[in-house]
């Protein structure tokens, strides 16, 4: 009974991975849907751009020369936000001006040389060599002894600050744990503390159970819309079998990762007939040589994209001063999604 009441009523929703609430405000659409269809002009996109810093071949904003790759990447960014090389400082003014140095390297992964794909018109042998390099990058900077931590993503499209749509992503390997992954390993450890399971292989079969919030499934991995998402079509991208990293993956896997990714990237170009807009990123465990067999590899999706290929959603207000707050609920952007798999 007080289930079927949280479904048209205000409530919260607790994000197990942060400890962070969600309010939920479905009485605010009258209707599942009140967004516009409407058709973005489609713009014609050159298969290699000679003004591209990133295509085979041309020069970079930092003056190097890219060589005529014929596959995928790896660079580091010419005008990166981490430094390798820095000299160890602090600042600390009676606990309330606190300042530390912080080393880091930043590298630029293209997917492809091909300028006018996406991951969505990629093929998914041409996604896998992406996977393969992400694994590669993991293992090699996660061996440096300073690393403490690992980030693969993301930005896909102008909303999400992508700058240039050259399909490509970013690794940062980071001195210190940052705050998001810092906040979900202390929930993953908790929970394990507690129940002896691993949270997230929990959390997975109780949505497998359920079938509400499922989007995309296939032998190895699963997408889904969590329950305590913010953006109107989050997902999160869990392996069946548990992993903590990136490199624990079988071939198998790595293949049914990329067929994933190609089907839930085409799938979000077709709510609104426009290349979507992301935010995308594996969280990992702390490279740290320390064993987190608690943690669980997956991967985020943040699409802003709201009720129309340019209405965006953002943080404002009661969002920035309090806690996020949506009104299209999970479910409703699952079932969405679900019905357009047909599309693609």
């Amino acid at each position: 009974m007080q289930q079927n009441i949280l479904i048209s009523a205000p409530h919260r929703r607790l994000n197990i991975l942060t400890g962070e609430w969600i309010l939920v405000s479905p009485h605010r659409t009258a209707r599942p849907w009140q967004g516009q269809v409407e058709i973005t002009p489609t713009i014609h996109r050159l298969r290699y751009d000679p003004t591209c810093y990133l295509c085979p071949g041309n020069e970079r904003a930092g003056g190097e020369r890219n060589p005529n790759y014929t596959t995928t990447f790896v660079f580091d960014n010419d005008y990166a936000a981490l430094l390798p090389a820095i000299n160890s400082a602090t600042r600390n003014e009676c606990n309330l001006i606190v300042a530390e140095s912080e080393r880091g390297i930043c590298r630029v992964v293209c997917f492809s040389p091909r300028h006018d794909l996406t991951l969505a018109e990629m093929e998914i042998r041409d996604i896998r060599k992406v996977v393969d390099i992400w694994v590669a990058q993991y293992i090699e900077l996660s061996a440096i002894p300073w690393v403490q931590h690992v980030q693969i993503f993301e930005n896909r499209g102008a909303l999400m600050g992508a700058s240039n749509p050259h399909p490509h992503g970013q690794i940062w390997a980071n001195q210190r744990l940052p705050n998001e992954p810092a906040k979900e390993l202390l929930h993953q450890h908790n929970y394990h503390a507690t129940q002896q399971h691993c949270l997230l292989c929990d959390y997975l079969a109780l949505e497998l159970e359920q079938k509400e919030r499922l989007v995309i499934s296939n032998d190895h991995f699963v997408a889904l819309v969590p329950y305590w998402a913010v953006w109107p079509f989050e997902t999160i991208v869990l392996p069946r079998n548990h992993h903590t990293a990136i490199p624990e993956l079988t071939d198998a896997e790595r293949d049914d990762l990329a067929n994933l990714l190609k089907t839930l990237t085409s799938l979000y170009n077709q709510v609104f007939h426009t290349p979507f807009h992301y935010s995308m990123g594996f969280h990992q465990p702390p490279t740290d040589n320390q064993s987190y067999p608690y943690w669980h590899l997956h991967a985020h999706f943040y699409p802003p994209l709201l009720r129309s290929a340019e209405v965006r959603k953002f943080m404002v207000g009661y969002e920035m001063l309090c806690q996020p707050q949506r009104d299209i609920t999970p479910e409703i952007a699952a079932n969405m999604l679900r019905d357009l798999l047909g599309n693609i």
